[in-house]
């Protein structure tokens, strides 16, 4: 069975095999002075205990570390959950290697796949304890399946643990051992698992986390009500989080399979959050020695990104890339490198475009809907687009005109998608638009439809990527020679989610299209099957809930979810790759997104004496960066 551009899955299993072999007759000895002190005075049990039987040993990027330190970083304002979530890292039964080319082992010391694709059982590491030194057990995968996932107890089930519109089916085999049966093939199950939003199987201990169930608690209502809360979703949701919320980072008595646990919460009020080291963590290094290295993980919050950058340049800040890596950030954070004390690394996009725009498809108000569904009207928008000089304002000369998809010389790479409709040409796009029924203009020069002046707002997150704002200001200025009057409109996060992802409301917005569409990276901007289709989210909500939910999409659609679905099961990655080519020859056919430029290399940076920190990731969601280059192991040389 193969995984991401050939690399084989089956070497991953093997080698998960040979380390937990090697574990077993490697007990650890080493560990942090104060988890050693604690050992001392007999509130702690001994390291080798705590970290079990089966550990997984990590080799060290460049050296054995020594124990100490925190590393800063920052944080902006109340909805910066998946920078904490991207530094910690998704600790699920699997992950990406450093390279991003093989899923490995990882909460999981070894995996067994059938070779139809279908069968799927992870066998636990021995000994293995949560943060509060409780056993780690297939019990908790359990709880996590079939009382949370499978029950839509928070949310409906996920199209990620489904294949053939059918539900997974877990069984335990024993205390260390899970199998997960599909009905139908699903090669990209692994990948799916490795993503950040894969953890759903270990996210919960059960031990702590059933008492905010009804099922487990018969005086779940009392609870509800001394914890001031509606219901027992909103308790549970406070106490034990979710993936993708604040509320993860709230609780300081959550018990976690994380290197670093909170200490000092995200919650309203906060001025910076702390995690401190798990004492039961699972992974140490080649000599004996318990990971993390780091004791703690500190992130002051900051309003805006001014703050942030003068947090490094002030030596505040010790590894950051979310936030400081905007092209217009670098030329002052490189004259004040020896002022901060830091260096820079590089983050490299897989591909796609920093900033594709998506103009809704499913609109409410049906004048617009009609006039965003006109294909010249997308193309004419495309083409009155000066990329050139976007690039050489906003993007600082950096990147080349482009929509989205891979780049040349990767194997999924679709030149029609990437390429077609950039060159600007003013011309042309006043001609589509007068032949469309937008000839007549009002006495600003704007264009007219259906009687009235056509205003529209493109949503975007002025703090995810700043340079998405001054794009669209470009943008803006030069729809505007064409007749066509748009408004830059920024939102908080957590606005912007409900506006476009939930409620449906906006006329288009923009998000980053840096995707390759590999396995576990959803190729969202050519097939609405994830929240972040903002072109069609009463389409996804219809894939989602297998037909029950949101608006039956057109057939083209349709016909790209059916394909999606077969490139998900396959095995062969041969057949995945002409599947994906599929969706995007009729994606280009529709050209429903459109994107500005390539996504060119950014940079984080890092204090000098930061040791097993490597000089250059992938930059992406799947590979939540930088978490999967293992922040535990990173130390400090002095």
């Amino acid at each position: 069975m193969k995984c991401k551009d050939g690399a084989r899955i089956g070497v991953a299993i093997l080698a998960g095999s040979l380390l937990a072999s090697t574990a077993l007759a490697q007990k650890a000895t080493g560990e942090a002075p104060a988890l050693a002190a604690l050992v001392k005075e007999g509130k702690l049990p001994p390291v080798a205990e705590r970290v079990g039987s089966e550990p997984e040993i990590i080799k060290p990027l460049q050296s054995i570390g020594k124990y100490g330190g925190q590393i800063r970083f920052g944080l902006r304002g109340s909805s910066d959950y998946n920078n904490i979530l991207r530094m910690v890292s998704s600790q699920g039964l699997v992950r990406w290697d450093l390279g991003y080319t093989t899923v490995i082992p990882n909460v999981a010391r070894a995996i067994d796949v059938t070779p139809d694709a279908k069968v799927f059982t992870f066998t636990l590491r021995k000994g293995m304890k949560w943060s509060d030194g409780k056993p780690f057990t297939a019990d908790d995968v359990m709880f996590n399946m079939n009382d949370i996932v499978l029950a839509a107890a928070l949310a409906p089930v996920s199209p990620r643990y489904s294949a053939g519109g059918k539900p997974v089916v877990v069984e335990k085999v024993n205390d260390e051992t899970v199998k997960f049966t599909f009905t139908e093939p699903y090669g990209d199950f692994l990948a799916e698992l490795a993503s950040p939003l894969g953890q759903n199987p270990v996210l919960y201990a059960k031990h702590y986390c059933a008492q905010f169930l009804p099922k487990y608690n018969p005086k779940i209502d009392e609870l509800v009500k001394a914890n001031n809360q509606t219901d027992w979703k909103g308790l549970f949701q406070s106490k034990c989080g979710d993936l993708e919320i604040s509320a993860r980072w709230g609780n300081p008595e959550r018990p976690t399979l994380d290197p670093w646990v909170i200490k000092e919460p995200y919650v309203g009020g906060a001025t910076r959050v702390v995690l401190d080291r798990n004492p039961y963590f699972w992974q140490i290094d080649t000599a004996g020695n318990q990971l993390p290295y780091i004791n703690e993980l500190v992130a002051p919050i900051a309003q805006d990104v001014e703050s942030l950058i003068l947090d490094a340049i002030g030596g505040k800040i010790d590894f950051q890339l979310r936030h400081l890596d905007a092209p217009a950030n670098r030329p002052v954070l490189a004259q004040n490198r020896e002022k901060g004390r830091y260096e820079f690394w590089t983050a490299n996009a897989p591909g796609g475009s920093n900033m594709v725009i998506d103009f809704n498809l499913t609109h409410k108000n049906p004048e617009l809907r009609e006039l965003f569904n006109i294909k010249d009207f997308r193309v004419a928008l495309s083409v009155g687009m000066d990329r050139k000089e976007i690039i050489e304002t906003a993007l600082l000369g950096q990147g080349k005109p482009w929509h989205q998809g891979p780049w040349e010389g990767h194997p999924n790479f679709h030149k029609r998608i990437s390429t077609q409709n950039l060159d600007f040409d003013p011309a042309k796009a006043n001609a589509l638009l007068d032949k469309i029924g937008l000839k007549e203009r009002g006495p600003d020069g704007m264009r007219m439809w259906k009687g009235k002046p056509l205003k529209f707002k493109i949503d975007v997150i002025p703090t995810l990527q700043p340079e998405q704002v001054d794009m669209l200001q470009i943008i803006k200025r030069q729809w505007a020679k064409i007749g066509i009057d748009m408004d830059v409109n920024s939102l908080e996060r957590t606005f912007f989610y409900e506006r476009t992802s939930n409620a449906n409301d906006h006329d288009a917005a923009v998000w980053g299209g840096q995707g390759s569409w590999v396995p576990g990276d959803i190729p969202q901007q050519i097939v609405p099957v994830h929240h972040d289709s903002r072109w069609g989210i009463p389409w996804v909500n219809w894939y989602k809930s297998g037909g029950k939910q949101g608006e039956e999409p057109p057939a083209s659609v349709k016909e790209r979810m059916k394909l999606y679905d077969d490139a998900r099961a396959t095995a062969d990655q041969e057949k995945r790759r002409v599947l994906i080519a599929k969706i995007a020859d009729i994606a280009a056919d529709e050209f429903e997104v459109m994107g500005v430029a390539t996504s060119a290399p950014t940079f984080g940076i890092r204090k000098k004496n930061l040791r097993n920190a490597p000089d250059a990731m992938t930059n992406s969601w799947y590979w939540p960066t930088p978490g999967p280059s293992l922040l535990q192991q990173y130390y400090y040389a002095n």
